[in-house]
């Protein structure tokens, strides 16, 4: 089985398109989804959970990483796929994760293209077919092994952003073997639309690049916080 684990905040809408997209492809009924709000999620994401019958939790710790850890421990599934709200799975997604990690590889990550045609988010998207300094974004769809996971320790509730490059980093110190899946994923342009491009990507370049310095996780918040404006539904 394949556990689907999707982190939410106030996503009701996303979810309502999303999970019936997910319930659609092949090889759906061998996974199972488990969708976990954040501590103050005040929509009606519940709602949405119940009326497409899926498993959700709603985390007492705020965090992405501590709604990741709470639904990888509720997980049943041999591999775990952690996909962000507001974003859509190829045709082949548990195909492709099966194929992927029944071969050498002990985890692993898909390409992604945005959701808004546009010559300069095309550029950005080429990027994420190869390893880079960008590669183990959320974005991308970390899948893994549930017993590598485990022997990581799950995603650090420290980290209280960019959990998802720290984990990653872990993973190479570690030496888990990966593959970069050159079949993309839609991902909402909603951050840029509401920034511009520049502000977006000299932002994610700053954060990535005092995160690998050390810089602490509390202050890269502070910092994205002040850099990019959210106004729609901010995931935490």
């Amino acid at each position: 089985m394949i556990s689907v684990i999707i982190p939410a905040h106030n996503e009701a809408a996303n979810l309502a398109n999303l999970l019936p997209h997910i319930k659609g492809l092949k090889q759906y009924e061998s996974t199972e989804i488990i969708v976990v709000l954040s501590k103050d999620t005040q929509d009606k994401s519940i709602q949405v959970c119940s009326r497409y019958g899926v498993h959700w939790y709603q985390s007492s710790v705020t965090g992405r990483a501590a709604q990741l850890n709470l639904g990888a421990l509720h997980a049943k599934g041999k591999y775990l796929a952690f996909l962000h709200a507001d974003v859509w799975p190829p045709s082949s997604f548990f195909t492709d994760i099966k194929e992927t990690l029944e071969g050498t590889s002990e985890a692993g990550f898909f390409s992604y293209q945005f959701n808004k045609n546009s010559f300069l988010l095309n550029i950005n998207s080429k990027f994420t077919k190869k390893d880079g300094i960008f590669t183990g974004g959320g974005d991308q769809c970390l899948f893994i092994r549930a017993s590598v996971f485990k022997k990581l320790h799950g995603f650090d509730e420290n980290q209280v952003i960019m959990e998802d490059f720290e984990f990653f980093r872990r993973m190479k110190q570690q030496k888990i073997r990966y593959t970069i899946i050159p079949n993309n994923l839609m991902v909402s342009a909603r951050k840029y639309e509401t920034n511009s491009y520049l502000k977006v990507n000299l932002s994610n370049l700053l954060l990535v690049v005092l995160f690998k310095i050390g810089y602490p996780a509390v202050k890269l918040k502070r910092l994205h916080s002040k850099l990019i404006s959210t106004p729609y539904a901010a995931r935490k």
